[in-house]
């Protein structure tokens, strides 16, 4: 495995963990705006929480890092869509953004490993 797709599952796993447990109040707020209630941000939240933690654990157990790099891409994909839905500023879209490409290239080079 290559040191850099190590990176970028830890980036994309602390960067999730960090916004649902820092940062739950941007999350609460961001979820309102686009008209979504609490039990869809609820499963969204817990989703992602458990992705992160298999791209984790895919350090050591490497047929995790696809599925769970592809599933969270997918959330990052919706991300965007209720950003530019809402018509929120780029600076709002950016962080989904490269959690996105993030997970593309985790995606990518993880196919190409198998």
């Amino acid at each position: 495995m290559n040191y850099f797709m190590t990176i970028a599952q830890i980036a994309v796993a602390a960067s999730v963990a960090f916004v649902w447990i820092f940062r739950i109040h941007n999350v609460i707020k961001e979820f309102n705006q686009f008209g979504l209630n609490d039990v869809t941000r609820s499963f969204v939240g817990f989703a992602k929480t458990v992705l992160a933690t298999l791209l984790i654990a895919g350090i050591w157990y490497p047929s995790l890092i696809l599925v769970s790099a592809i599933l969270m891409g997918l959330f990052m994909v919706g991300a965007q869509y209720f950003h530019f839905k809402a018509d929120n500023p780029f600076k709002q879209r950016l962080p989904s953004l490269i959690l996105l490409l993030l997970c593309a290239y985790i995606a990518v080079s993880t196919a190409n490993l198998i």
